[in-house]
């Protein structure tokens, strides 16, 4: 391979955020990461504690000079708390909150713990205003329906972030709130005019640019009146008209993972790496699914993109400017002191919201209804359990639930039911609302958005189902 061979393979490997399975980095990142690759994206199957992620980070580190990025917004969303829920309550609860000054302190402790695991990059916060009460991807990931309150938490959540030398990434531009289709599956479109678009989704980025994020996500959604029928990924209007030229950004623009099938099915993999690294995209993050044969194919797609002509050598080598230019902005590894996680409870403690009057409880039952994860939050551990030790927890899927059953196993005793986002699911709805037909006296904790709820003795809204949440919820109860 000649040394301008070597350089091209390397401007395009430069653009590249992979991901890989397990908890110790695979010899090819190793060896991909010396031969210029980006960075990667961990996810909950790279992370069993805090001293492995910083191990693993520092080998990456021992490579080359990695973006090291992963989803951390609190909430349903974690990286680093995967597999028992976050300390940290989400957007949602911050939203509802509405103290800009407690949102930045929440966002600088996560910042904290991500640094202190050599993590540089949080694909946080969601910017997105959640219009569309069904959305079935943002939801709590939003810090609510109104593009002010947006704007000000997103630009407290960045501040608090890039304060401990941690680079947000403020996603999914330019607005993903207004979508009934999770992009993972195929492609939303948001149809509004401009006018209403530069009022409602693009104020939360419009004030983020002004806050100095360091880096945007975009979405895979279309926005007819910008991109056509085009996902706003692989939008030139979208990421250089829209993005650069309005909104006059020039920090380092991330792809939402490529391989999800808004993507996949649409442009496919490789295509989709070209399409939008020649839209105005700098880094691309490749997400959990493609192999290490993948990368090599993305790679090489790109590498014949520039040699024939489809994309530019110029988009390449300014990508990598803005790239080196956050990395500069990263510097050594931040010696942050990771701040004690009471942040999170306390924020959690002040979202928590009472409807009607709890009672003591007497040998309790609980009732969790299952709700399916979806593919951004995955499999994360949920419930109240962990803070009623005395209570019996039946965690059921609504489908399968025997009223009769349930309520004669509730006789002489509390009931409490837990629910999360029974506003998108009927069947929850219906055992909710015979369970407090037959019992009135009910308790009902509700840990996603309040938008729906029967007419129990007590309702309890948490705004998310991080595990701060379900604590904050309980000690209402339980006062």
């Amino acid at each position: 391979m000649s040394q301008s061979d070597r350089g091209l393979r390397r401007l395009a490997a430069g653009t590249l955020l992979v991901a890989f399975q397990g908890t110790v980095a695979p010899a090819w990142v190793l060896r991909e990461l010396e031969q210029g690759l980006g960075g990667v994206t961990l996810f909950g199957f790279n992370v069993a504690d805090p001293g492995q992620v910083r191990d693993l980070t520092t080998a990456l580190r021992g490579a080359g000079e990695p973006v090291i990025s992963l989803d951390e917004e609190g909430g349903d969303v974690t990286r680093l708390a995967y597999h028992v829920g976050s300390p940290y309550p989400g957007n949602a609860a911050l939203g509802a909150v509405d103290d800009v000054e407690l949102t930045r302190r929440v966002y600088r402790a996560i910042g904290s713990e991500l640094a202190a695991c050599g993590i540089n990059l949080d694909m946080a916060p969601s910017a997105d205003v959640n219009t569309e009460a069904d959305n079935p991807v943002i939801g709590t990931r939003s810090f609510g329906p109104d593009p002010e309150l947006v704007a000000r938490h997103t630009v407290a959540a960045v501040e608090g972030l890039q304060s401990v030398n941690v680079a947000a990434c403020v996603k999914h531009f330019p607005g993903h709130g207004a979508t009934r289709v999770d992009s993972h599956l195929a492609i939303p479109v948001v149809d509004v005019d401009l006018d209403v678009l530069r009022k409602r989704e693009l104020a939360p980025f419009r004030a983020a640019v002004g806050a100095g994020a360091r880096s945007v996500m975009t979405a895979h959604v279309a926005v007819p009146a910008v991109t056509g029928q085009t996902p706003a990924t692989l939008s030139s209007a979208a990421l250089t008209g829209l993005l650069r030229g309005e909104l006059g950004y020039d920090g380092v623009v991330i792809t939402d993972a490529l391989d999800m099938q808004a993507i996949t099915r649409s442009v496919g993999l490789a295509g989709g790496a070209v399409l939008t690294l020649a839209a105005g995209a700098d880094l691309l993050c490749l997400g959990p699914l493609p192999t290490y044969d993948d990368v090599q194919a993305i790679i090489a797609e790109i590498v014949s993109a520039v040699r024939e002509g489809r994309l530019q050598l110029s988009r390449l080598e300014e990508a990598a400017a803005r790239v080196t230019a956050l990395r500069a902005w990263f510097g050594a590894p931040a010696s942050v002191a990771a701040e004690q996680n009471v942040v999170g409870l306390h924020a959690a403690r002040r979202a928590v919201r009472l409807t009607g009057a709890t009672e003591p409880l007497v040998e309790p039952l609980v009732i969790e209804v299952d709700t399916p994860p979806t593919i951004a939050v995955g499999d994360v551990p949920w419930g109240v359990g962990p803070w009623l030790p005395d209570a019996e927890i039946v965690r059921l899927k609504p489908a399968a639930a025997d009223v009769p059953d349930l309520l004669a196993k509730a006789v002489n005793r509390s009931l409490v039911v837990v629910v999360k986002d029974a506003h998108r699911h009927q069947a929850s709805q219906d055992l909710v609302s015979a369970l407090v037909a037959a019992r009135p006296d009910a308790t009902v904790i509700e840990m996603g958005l309040p938008v729906w709820r029967p007419e129990s003795a007590a309702y309890i809204a948490t705004y998310g189902a991080a595990r701060a949440n379900a604590q904050a919820a309980i000690e209402l109860l339980t006062a």
